[in-house]
């Protein structure tokens, strides 16, 4: 959530920045919601003064043997006014604190600005997307060889936007999940995670997915506890820091999981409805970094690289993007999004996801770190992204490296978690 100092003093430039966004800030509630709250609060302070004052008198006039009747009956009623008072305060800062929790996390100055995504502007490229001398298929024309991709029998068991995989398609599948962990943990020096995959609000809180987005979530209720499926490892790894206070030599903490993800897709119907797309249950290897502030920025270049290095190794041609305002996700200031060139469709598609929150997840989780030059606790910048998405490499690796009799060739990255195997067919 934005720093409550930024909507008490500069109420009209957060507003301002916000529309960038698309976002509009209802500046005449959040005023009267505070003024209300200023109001009761200094009527609490007053009532709590006034209380000591008159049980000082009480204890002075005992000394002296006087009458305290009168003044423990005025005692009496000003606690009742004041447990009044505090209740009434408490309700405030709930409204307060619900407003609050909707709005998004303020744009970076280096963010363009835009409506949505023909906004987003182009950073580079990489690689030359393959010349093919034969007709393409899509990745669901070379997964029904041999029922490698079932989409039915996934409708089958679970309904629409589940996929069973078999065969050599599951086991590139899972090489590739395994190649990534492989190159974060072992050369760009990220932690391996095992993360829940089920959470509780407060997690959800904590990354931002409630109360705003609870539509988009699964959950499980078992007796009266309701838990959530989690969209990506993000939330399990970044509430981990959650009510904690990292020490500075710990930072920047980097984590990486591969984990399930669940995602309802409200809203998304009848987009990316062929194939593994855009699915309801999926799988990425993501990256979670807890650093200083003064580096977090320097710690976004670096992660977007990291996930970059996947797709080089790969051979899959892509291109960086720097997300516009009104494009980006809740709860980032900044986002680089990777896309991957898919011939089926002639175009680049969305691979991974890289963003820093800066302080604005840490302030919903109060997670900070220590300061050595102050010696007090500070919040900490979070960032996440996606190292990348297994099912959408699968997807670009089928694509890209298919031949005209319908195999794939295994890149040679993969080949050592295939048993060396060059081509499945």
């Amino acid at each position: 959530m934005l720093d409550p100092a930024l909507l008490r003093g500069h109420l009209a430039d957060t507003a301002r920045r916000l529309a960038t966004r698309g976002y509009t800030l209802d500046t005449a509630a959040f005023e009267a919601i505070e003024a209300e709250r200023k109001r009761v609060q200094t009527e609490t302070q007053e009532l709590q003064n006034l209380r000591n004052t008159r049980s000082k008198a009480i204890g002075q006039a005992k000394a002296k043997g006087e009458d305290t009747t009168a003044l423990m009956a005025e005692v009496v009623g000003i606690g009742d006014r004041l447990k009044a008072n505090e209740q009434a305060l408490a309700e405030v800062q709930e409204r307060l604190a619900a407003l609050s929790l909707g709005i998004p996390n303020l744009p970076h100055e280096s963010v363009p600005e835009g409506s949505d995504e023909s906004a987003n502007a182009e950073q580079h490229r990489w690689g030359t997307p393959r010349a093919f001398d034969f007709a393409v298929k899509d990745h669901v024309e070379l997964g029904a060889h041999k029922g490698w991709l079932d989409g039915d029998a996934g409708a089958k068991l679970s309904g629409a936007r589940f996929t069973v995989l078999r065969g050599e398609l599951a086991r590139l599948h899972r090489a590739l999940a395994q190649f990534m962990l492989d190159l974060h943990t072992q050369e760009h020096g990220y932690l391996e995670c095992n993360v829940p995959l089920i959470v509780n609000a407060d997690a959800m809180h904590g990354t931002g997915q409630l109360p705003k987005f609870e539509e988009d979530l699964f959950a499980t209720e078992v007796g009266e506890t309701r838990r959530y499926l989690i969209p990506t490892a993000e939330v399990s790894l970044t509430n981990i820091v959650r009510d904690e206070i990292v020490e500075a030599d710990a930072l920047p903490l980097r984590m990486a999981a591969h984990s399930l993800c669940f995602r309802a897709e409200a809203g998304s119907h009848g987009r990316d409805t062929r194939g593994m797309i855009r699915q309801h249950q999926f799988e990425k290897v993501e990256l979670v970094s807890i650093a200083k502030p003064s580096e977090s920025f320097d710690e976004h270049e670096r992660m977007t690289r990291c996930a970059e290095v996947v797709l080089e190794r790969l051979g899959l041609p892509y291109r960086r993007m720097l997300l516009c305002t009104g494009d980006m996700g809740f709860t980032a200031t900044k986002t680089y999004d990777l896309e991957v060139w898919l011939p089926s469709q002639a175009t680049y598609r969305e691979i991974s996801s890289c963003s820093n929150c800066v302080d604005f997840q840490a302030r919903r989780m109060q997670a900070r770190w220590r300061n050595p030059d102050t010696g007090k606790p500070e919040l900490v910048h979070t960032l996440n992204g996606s190292g990348v998405a297994v099912g959408r490499a699968l997807i670009a690796v089928m694509e890209n490296y298919q031949n005209a009799d319908g195999s794939i060739t295994v890149p040679e990255a993969l080949r050592r978690y295939m048993g060396g195997t060059e081509r499945i067919a």
